[in-house]
C-alpha cells in the first residue's frame, strides 16, 4: 500500500477549510497569499505544508476519528528516548541535522508517520530498536535516557 503524502495533505486541508467554516472565496485567498497559487493541486509538499500551518494558525487541529485511536500511542518516555537517541546520532556526526523536523522526516520514512505524539508503541519501538542499533555501530556507548 502506497503513502501518497499529497493527496493526503490535499484532503487534510479541504478537511480543515470545512472545519473552519471557509467559504471558497477566503480559502483561495489564503493559498494565494501563503504560496503565491489558488489551488492545492498546484501545490508542492513544502507548500502544502505552509498552507497547514497557516490553517492551524486560525484554529484547525488534526483530532482522531475516535478517541481509542490514542490507547496505543507511543509514551512520552518512548517519544524523549527517541528524541535523546537522535541527538546522540546528531552530536557524534552520525546525523546531519539534529533538529525536530529532520527528526520527524526519518521516523516518516521508518514507519510512515511523520509526528512522534501519532506513534503507535509498536512503531515507537521499531524506531527506538533501529536508532540503539545504529548508535551501536558507530559505538555510542551511552545509549539510555538519563532522567
Amino acid at each position: 500500500m502506497k503513502f501518497n503524502k499529497k493527496a493526503n495533505l490535499i484532503k487534510l486541508i479541504h478537511v480543515a477549510k470545512t472545519k473552519l467554516g471557509l467559504d471558497d472565496d477566503v480559502y483561495r485567498d489564503i493559498l494565494k497569499s501563503t504560496t503565491g497559487k489558488d489551488s492545492s493541486k498546484e501545490l508542492n509538499l513544502a507548500q502544502l505544508d505552509a498552507v497547514l500551518d497557516r490553517l492551524k494558525q486560525l484554529g484547525f487541529s488534526v483530532e482522531p476519528k475516535n478517541k481509542d485511536d490514542f490507547k496505543n500511542l507511543a509514551s512520552d518516555s518512548q517519544s524523549k528516548l527517541i528524541r535523546h537517541l537522535w541527538i546522540q546520532l546528531h552530536e557524534s556526526g552520525q546525523v546531519k541535522s539534529g533538529t525536530e523536523k529532520s527528526l520527524a522526516k526519518f521516523v516518516e520514512n521508518r514507519v510512515g508517520v511523520s509526528a512522534l505524539q501519532f506513534l503507535s508503541t509498536q512503531h515507537a519501538d521499531m524506531v527506538i530498536n533501529h536508532l540503539r542499533q545504529w548508535c551501536k555501530r558507530c559505538g555510542i556507548k551511552r545509549i539510555t535516557l538519563e532522567a
